[in-house]
């Protein structure tokens, strides 16, 4: 579902992805293989990134709980 809604908006509209894991990640949380290569296109090229930080707030919530 995700490669067939990247395919659409591909190069005529915007999409934001908001993740907590690091880029180096996301083609093995996507399953790897050709289907996550090709998410993986879609989602790399023509890609501003921004980066929040390594904090990861529920690790530093539950440290201080």
């Amino acid at each position: 579902m995700l490669l067939e809604l990247l395919e659409r908006r591909y190069d005529t509209t915007s999409t934001v992805f908001c993740t907590q894991y690091a880029r180096k990640d996301w083609h093995q949380r996507l399953g790897g293989g050709v289907h996550a290569d090709a998410i993986m296109d879609r989602i790399v090229h023509n890609t501003i990134w921004i980066e929040t930080g390594s904090t990861n707030m529920r690790e530093h919530i539950n440290a201080h709980a």
